[in-house]
C-alpha cells in the first residue's frame, strides 16, 4: 500500500499537470479572539480539616488565598455537602470555605457528655476555624441552621461581616410556620413526650421531604442528596445530638431582637435568595428582613427549602452580580451601585 506522503506528492503533481488548483493547506485553527469564550478549569476544591478546641472540625476550601473570603454555612440535615455545586461556581474570583458542625457531615462527633452541642458552640469553633485560616473577615452565606450560626458570628465580630447572602435562614418570627409548633411545645416545657414526638423529624421520610416538598420538578433533585444526610443521622448517637439542637433552636429565637439591631446598625449588603414554597421558612420570612434591611436584594424563587439543589445556576448568577458590586475583587473596575 502506498504511503500518505506518496499519496499526496501523486495528487499534487495530477492537479498541476491538469491546471488544477492544489488542495487548500490544513491550517491550525485561529487563535479565539481577546474576551471570547473559552474553556475555563474549575477551580480545585480541598478538603481539610482543622482541630478546634479538641474537636476535628472538616471543611471543604477553595479559591485564592489572597482574595475575599466567603464562608458558607449549612443548614440541617445537611452539611458542606449542600454546597458541592456552588463552591467551583464561586472560587474563581473567592476564597470559599464551607465547614461542617460537629455531628454533621465529616466533623468529629464528640460524646454529649464532653461537648454542649448548641449553636453558641458552633459559632464559637466556626470563630476559631476562621482564626485558623487567617480569615479576618468574610461574607456569610447563611442556610437554616446557617443562619444562627453566622448571626451569632456577626453579634460577636461585627466589624468582620462584609456582606450577607441569605438562603431558607430565618431570623423573624414571621419566618416560623406551623411546622414549628411541635418544636414549640417541646421548648416550653422540655418533656420527654415532646422530645420522643420530633424523632418523626430524623426519619428517612421527613429528610427527603425537605428536598422534594415545594419543588416543581422533583427529577433535579439529586437523591444522593437525602441518602448522604440520612445515613449520616443514622450513626450510632446522632439522634439524641440533633433533638438536643432542636431543643437548643429556642436560644436562637431569642437572639432575633439582636440579629435586628445588627442589621439595623451595620446595615451589611444584602442578598436574600429564598424558596419560596419552603414549608419550614415560608417567604414572610425572607421578607421580613426588608423591616431592617430595606436596601436588600430580595429574590423569591420558584423552589423549596433547599432551593441550591435545583437553582443552584440561577443563584450563583445571582451571587456574582451582587458580589461584584458589595465585595469587589483587586483589580475590578468600579461599579455603579
Amino acid at each position: 500500500m502506498p504511503s500518505l506522503s506518496r499519496t499526496l506528492i501523486a495528487i499534487g503533481a495530477t492537479a498541476l499537470c491538469l491546471g488544477l488548483p492544489l488542495p487548500a493547506a490544513r491550517s491550525a485553527p485561529p487563535a479565539p479572539a481577546p474576551g471570547a469564550s473559552q474553556t475555563v478549569l474549575s477551580p480545585t476544591v480541598h478538603y481539610r480539616s482543622k482541630t478546634i478546641d479538641g474537636v476535628d472540625v472538616f471543611y471543604r476550601e477553595a479559591g485564592p488565598a489572597d482574595a475575599p473570603v466567603l464562608l458558607l454555612l449549612h443548614g440541617f440535615p445537611s452539611s458542606s455537602h449542600m454546597f458541592r455545586n456552588l463552591i467551583p461556581l464561586l472560587a474563581d474570583r473567592y476564597r470559599v470555605i464551607a465547614p461542617d458542625y460537629p455531628g454533621f457531615g465529616h466533623s468529629a462527633v464528640p460524646d454529649r457528655a464532653r461537648f454542649s452541642y448548641g449553636f453558641a458552640a458552633y459559632a464559637g469553633l466556626v470563630d476559631r476555624l476562621m482564626g485558623e485560616l487567617h480569615a479576618s473577615s468574610y461574607a456569610l452565606y447563611v442556610m437554616d441552621y446557617g443562619a444562627p450560626v453566622g448571626y451569632r458570628l456577626a453579634l460577636m465580630h461585627p466589624e468582620r461581616v462584609t456582606a450577607l447572602v441569605v438562603q431558607n435562614g430565618n431570623a423573624y418570627e414571621e419566618g416560623l410556620s406551623p411546622f414549628w409548633t411541635p418544636l414549640k411545645a417541646y421548648w416550653a416545657d422540655g418533656a420527654q413526650a415532646n422530645r420522643d414526638a420530633l424523632r418523626a423529624g430524623l426519619t428517612a421520610e421527613a429528610t427527603r421531604a425537605q428536598y422534594v416538598n415545594g419543588v416543581a420538578d422533583i427529577s433535579r433533585i439529586d437523591p444522593d442528596t437525602w441518602l448522604v444526610d440520612q445515613a449520616l443521622l443514622d450513626r450510632p448517637g446522632v439522634d439524641e445530638i440533633m433533638l438536643d439542637l432542636f431543643k437548643d433552636y429556642a436560644s436562637n429565637v431569642a437572639l432575633y431582637p439582636a440579629f435586628h439591631a445588627f442589621f439595623r446598625e451595620r446595615h451589611p449588603p444584602t442578598l436574600i435568595v429564598w424558596g419560596a414554597r419552603d414549608e419550614i421558612f415560608p417567604s414572610a420570612g425572607a421578607k421580613a428582613y426588608l423591616k431592617d434591611l430595606p436596601r436588600a436584594e430580595l429574590h423569591l424563587l420558584d423552589s423549596g427549602h433547599f432551593a441550591l439543589e435545583d437553582k443552584g445556576s440561577e443563584i450563583a448568577a445571582l451571587m456574582r452580580d451582587f458580589l461584584s458590586r458589595s465585595l469587589p475583587v483587586k483589580g475590578d473596575r468600579p461599579t455603579a451601585h
